[in-house]
């Protein structure tokens, strides 16, 4: 058996893997190679992916792809892949077979090949995964678009929250709820019980990609649970926020602490603080915490019913950093 393969990525670059178990018998084939993911934080670092492959004699020119164990199985519509299927998303299927014909040569010329690939763990794996709520039981997906992990991907996130959204969509769910992190989740789903999990979607700092796609799947009811932080840098029109990507507008907070009555110390301190968090703890050292969330959670509604007029129904859910409910605001409602 080869040490190393060598195979073309699906964007078009060569790559060599070290093979770590192999075997060969004339009828079948076995190889093991282990998956890098450098610095990137990928929850299938280090797993083993595995594909046997076997002849099927008097089918020439046949490519069969099937999934293994670990590799998950498809139970739900939306993820462009069949119902009872692996979870071998498109790019990486056709890569793999790509990658199959031009090693196999002649030999497809009387008969094919069974190409089973799977992933030892993976069930463990993709418990610590969005699979279960995706509808991908028993494994985990086998994705990529061009088959290198970029460390820290922000591709990786954005697409997982747009395939959320969009399995809620083939649900037939006509709500979302959008949060940005663990604890708003969390929170939100204690605020709605009745909802099922799919309509759950943490889109991390990616509000346009999740409200573009919320507009193209005809969803009309949007739910976002956020925190002073995040909710201040949707309110100011901030279609990323990321704590990178521009500071808060702390004028912003401290014309609504303005607002809702605070003195006008008070709001030129908040007006030259550097966080969100410092206008909330003194708004509720005043006693103006819920009015002054309040608000925020209205301008954020105005902000983005301005940007999507008619698009969508829209209410806003504001938490503190323990989970607990501070205010809601909500839109009027929807162009039929």
């Amino acid at each position: 058996m080869p040490e190393t393969v060598t195979c073309q990525l699906p964007n078009g670059q060569m790559a060599s893997f070290a093979v770590i178990e192999g075997r060969c018998d004339g009828l079948s084939a076995h190889a093991v190679v282990i998956k890098d993911a450098g610095d990137d934080p990928d929850r299938t670092h280090g797993a083993h992916l595995t594909a046997d492959v076997r002849r099927l004699p008097g089918q020439p020119g046949r490519l069969v792809l099937e999934g293994g164990s670990g590799v998950g199985t498809v139970t739900m519509p939306g993820l462009g892949l069949a119902v009872g299927g692996p979870a071998i998303n498109p790019v990486p299927r056709r890569n793999i077979l790509e990658n199959v014909r031009a090693a196999a040569g002649p030999l497809l010329g009387d008969q094919g090949l069974e190409v089973r690939i799977s992933v030892p763990g993976g069930e463990v794996i993709a418990t610590r995964t969005l699979n279960p709520r995706l509808g991908i039981l028993g494994g985990i997906s086998i994705l990529g678009t061009t088959g290198i992990v970029c460390p820290y991907s922000t591709a990786s996130f954005r697409a997982t929250v747009v395939q959320g959204i969009q399995v809620a969509a083939a649900q037939g769910q006509d709500i979302v709820v959008l949060t940005t992190g663990r604890r708003t989740e969390k929170f939100a789903m204690r605020e709605m019980p009745h909802l099922a999990s799919v309509c759950f979607v943490q889109m991390g700092d990616f509000l346009r990609a999740a409200l573009n796609t919320v507009v193209e799947a005809g969803i009309r009811d949007v739910l976002i649970g956020g925190m002073v932080g995040k909710l201040t840098k949707m309110a100011q029109g901030a279609t990323m926020t990321h704590a990178g990507r521009g500071e808060v507008d702390t004028g912003l907070l401290a014309d609504l602490a303005a607002e809702v009555g605070a003195p006008p110390a008070i709001c030129s301190e908040i007006r030259e603080a550097k966080t969100a968090r410092y206008a909330a703890e003194r708004m509720q050292a005043l006693g103006l915490l819920g009015a002054f969330h309040q608000a925020l959670a209205a301008r954020v509604v105005r902000t983005l019913t301005e940007r999507y007029p008619g698009r969508f129904r829209l209410r806003v859910l504001v938490c503190d950093p323990d989970g607990n409910k501070i205010a809601e605001a909500a839109s009027g409602g929807a162009d039929s």
